[in-house]
């Protein structure tokens, strides 16, 4: 009879130049079921990590050579994921406040509770996916590499896509724009079954309804202006892998009842067409809008929303998942400073403040753009606050809700005519085809004077 053995539920990297310190973490992250590798010294830990590969490192604050802080950040620039938590004493919690605002994972205080430590250690491997719900291995984390998280909303909704990925149950995506849903598709796609067949995606709200049939079934020759050749389409592209329909709630409704007969009966005709093709295609789709809301106002058929939303996942946007912002900024800067071939170190903390307590109503894409900004102009190691001021004003107006968009252009418009007519509300209303009286209101609305448009020709 052979004894079975425990599954290891992570590698874990621990530094420490105490010996004794060194042997107790060993000895409780063993009992607890991780591999453990240790080291006396940072210069020592930086050696192994290519053959540790450890999921999470425990270092102290003070070491005898290079310090945590030190190790951190040359840990950071090769790899930004991978999460550093710091042990500290009392006396050096400041700096270790400092450290977490710069991207380190988090502290524990000296003398350290073993609960606490392991606590810390199970919540930063959940970052890369080696936790508990890792059950598989080394393999399962790969799936959601390039989603940065220890938000617990997050962590919770990923563990429901780990879960649908295996099945071929139709996955709904919600989330504002530049939260990461074509993101998520492809990991729920690498997760699953069908990960080395294609992953092919298509915003639904971007493309002409003539197009996008034509983009999501195929056409024939000759079937309309322009049909010079035969066009095999996106749901045969991804025959045996996954389709991805981004913003499927503005897909026209013409085009909702072909989709929902092709997911029905598991084959497309093409158009202009008499043959039809069978399909095996996964489908994930995704939108900003509120379905329910849409299928009231009769925008979205019901059935085609059932039949999508078997499982419905929601990202949260950026600004409630602060926490991810130190991380997410951290792991975009050392892409973005490979990229731009720029020795950067990382944020200044007062820069990493100001990104913390920013809006974000773009999200994810918006906090990329701003870190792109950041580095391309940066001409110090540490990214200063003045240059991301600059960046999120820069994105902020280029973010602005659609109210304020529509404001500065009805502002602009009004002006512009006021120009041209030289401040006569008679002419400028007959060129904007309203009446006098309504166009005054809108005058007064955006407090327009006529007379400051007037010729100072006499």
């Amino acid at each position: 009879m052979t004894e079975m053995t425990a599954p290891v539920r992570g590698n874990i990297l621990v530094v420490d130049d105490d010996p004794d310190l060194l042997r107790l973490m060993q000895i409780r992250l063993s009992a607890a079921g991780y591999a453990v590798a240790t080291a006396d010294s940072a210069e020592r830990a930086l050696a192994q990590l290519t053959v540790a590969r450890p999921r999470a490192v425990v270092t102290d604050l003070r070491l005898g050579g290079m310090d945590g802080i030190a190790l951190f950040e040359a840990i950071h620039a090769e790899n930004p994921s991978l999460p550093v938590i710091i042990l500290t004493a009392h006396g050096t919690i400041p700096d270790a406040v400092t450290a977490v605002k710069r991207g380190v994972f988090g502290y524990l205080t000296k003398p350290f509770d073993a609960k606490a430590l392991l606590a810390e250690v199970e919540r930063a491997l959940a970052l890369t996916g080696g936790g508990e719900a890792a059950e598989s291995g080394a393999d399962d984390q790969a799936w959601r590499k390039e989603i940065i998280t220890r938000n617990p909303v997050m962590e919770d909704m990923l563990v429901k896509a780990r879960l649908v990925a295996d099945s071929d149950a139709s996955v709904l995506i919600y989330g504002e724009s530049g939260t990461g849903k074509e993101l998520l598709a492809r990991a729920i796609h690498n997760a699953s079954p069908r990960r080395d067949r294609p992953f092919v995606a298509i915003n639904c709200g971007a493309i002409p309804e003539q197009l996008l049939e034509s983009e999501l079934f195929g056409h024939v020759k000759g079937s309309f202006t322009g049909a010079t050749r035969d066009h095999k389409g996106l749901f045969q592209t991804a025959d045996k892998g996954t389709l991805f329909l981004d913003e499927i709630g503005d897909m026209p409704l013409s085009l909702q009842v072909k989709l929902l007969r092709s997911l029905q009966e598991r084959h497309i005709r093409p158009v202009g067409s008499t043959l039809t093709f069978d399909i095996d295609v996964r489908v994930i789709s995704a939108t900003h809008r509120n379905i329910e809301s849409e299928m009231l106002a009769g925008n979205f058929r019901e059935d085609l929303f059932y039949r999508l939303n078997v499982v419905g996942l929601t990202l949260p946007p950026l600004a409630e998942r602060r926490e991810d912002i130190p991380l997410l900024a951290n792991y975009f800067l050392a892409t973005l400073a490979e990229k731009y071939k720029k020795k950067i170190n990382g944020f200044a903390p007062e820069a990493l403040e100001l990104l913390v307590g920013a809006a974000w109503p773009g999200n994810v894409r918006q906090l990329y753009n701003v870190v792109e900004q950041s580095v391309a102009l940066a001409t110090t190691p540490l990214v200063p606050p003045t240059r991301v001021q600059q960046a999120i004003q820069n994105q902020q107006r280029e973010f602005a809700s659609f109210e304020e968009a529509r404001k500065k252009f009805e502002r602009d418009y009004l002006a512009q005519l006021l120009k041209i007519t030289e401040g006569n509300v008679t002419q400028a209303a007959r060129l904007a085809k309203r009446n006098r009286t309504e166009f005054y209101k809108l005058l007064q609305r955006h407090q327009l004077e006529p007379k400051l448009f007037k010729s100072s020709r006499q």
